[in-house]
């Protein structure tokens, strides 16, 4: 299929034609994703004969096919949200300028708790009250109002709530460093990579790379723990040529034998973040719940740690199966013949979770465990922010006084 390129009216500035843009336009209108892109696709082929198309013939032809396909409300309301789109201008509190962003609101609003259905509706509520208003320039403060109102009454209070705080957290410069703990086949990196997304952390560190850099600068006669694996680290304790003793308890000496030589690694990592005022993410098996009072304190740093526990046997043997199935060098059948070590493992380190307070979220449905993931994070935001607002306010009273 040759390359669609849309243009002005008269011919000029060709940019190439994306279906991901007009998926994004039909979310904004209340679409799903997976019902958006076919459309988007659809309409790509039938265009399949043509090498340009102006911008507004593109339009007219998407909102024809809306008319046909979906309701001639549908079409009306994508002709007015391009129109408006392009006309848009959000001033924020320095009064910088910039143009409205669907794209942005919908990620945010996910942020918050939504899920992508609710989020595209939503968003696209906002444009219709924008349109009736016939809004070309807003500012920030009246943009935020109007999408916590729309929230409280369409989700929850809790959801207006934590759309507050992700924006009040945006106009600063507070790290967030995230910690994410659990064992082989709990879903760490998959969920840690969509988490990464939503929250618009662009930095992550698995501890399983900090060991393998730490292995080879560390020879295994050096140091014969940190060549292990995690749950069976044990085996290189020296204690373990002294007599028989509890697997419980050489299971979890070995862990934190190896934790604790990857510790160091995790403070410097962390470190690095906070001098450049970057948000974080470190995640791996050797994030345990102790790991958290170990990390440089900075009351303009937010942490969150979060354990994912995966509670099912069968669940979690699935998970590690997949661990062979997505990344083959892992080699899962190592890791199911251990798995009595790593279910004791995730025993051990969830009950210490819960005895440090530590959130445990059960990892059972992707979508529901990153959103609650996220969700903790911004709530641990709201918390410092909190904390920060009433120490301004204290220092402003003091002063007054």
């Amino acid at each position: 299929m040759a390359k669609l390129l849309v243009t002005d009216k008269d011919g000029t500035n060709p940019t190439p034609f994306l279906r991901g843009i007009l998926t994004s336009s039909l979310q904004s209108l209340g679409l799903g994703f997976t019902e958006a892109y076919q459309l988007a696709t659809s309409v790509r082929q039938d265009l399949s004969d043509k090498d340009t198309i102006d911008r507004g013939s593109l339009r007219q032809y998407v909102a024809k096919r809306l008319k046909r396909s979906k309701s001639a409300e549908l079409a009306t309301r994508y002709l007015e949200n391009e129109e408006l789109t392009e006309s848009i201008t959000v001033i924020d509190g320095s009064g910088e300028e910039s143009p409205f962003s669907r794209s942005l609101l919908r990620r945010t609003l996910q942020t918050c708790g939504l899920d992508s259905d609710k989020a595209s509706a939503s968003t696209a509520a906002i444009y219709q009250q924008l349109l009736r208003d016939r809004v070309s320039r807003i500012d920030s403060e009246s943009l935020r109002k109007q999408v916590s109102d729309l929230l409280k009454k369409t989700a929850s209070a809790g959801t207006a709530h934590r759309y507050n705080i992700w924006v009040d957290y945006t106009r600063t410069d507070r790290p967030l460093i995230l910690l994410v703990g659990g064992t082989a086949g709990s879903g760490k990196s998959t969920v840690t990579s969509e988490v990464a997304n939503r929250l618009e952390i662009v930095r992550s560190v698995s501890t399983d790379m900090l060991r393998e850099v730490m292995r080879v600068m560390m020879p295994e006669r050096l140091l014969p723990v940190l060549h292990q694996s995690s749950f069976n680290a044990w085996k290189a304790l020296p204690t373990t040529a002294h007599g028989v003793h509890d697997p419980e308890h050489l299971l979890t000496e070995g862990y934190y034998s190896q934790a604790q030589l990857l510790s160091l690694a995790c403070e410097a990592v962390i470190a690095r973040a906070i001098r450049e005022r970057v948000s974080l993410i470190l995640e791996g098996v050797h994030v345990h719940p102790g790991l958290l009072e170990l990390m440089p304190k900075d009351g303009s740093i937010t942490y969150a740690m979060i354990m994912l526990g995966v509670l099912d046997r069968k669940e979690l043997k699935r998970g590690i199966r997949g661990r062979g199935g997505n990344v083959p060098m892992r080699r899962a059948a190592r890791y199911l013949e251990s798995f009595d070590a790593i279910w004791g493992l995730q025993s051990h380190l969830l009950s210490e979770a819960d005895r440090l307070g530590v959130p445990i979220i059960v990892n059972s449905q992707k979508d529901i465990t990153v959103r609650q993931v996220v969700g903790t994070a911004v709530d641990a935001l709201g918390q410092d922010l909190g904390k920060g607002k009433t120490a301004k306010d204290a220092n402003l009273a003091a002063k007054g006084n």
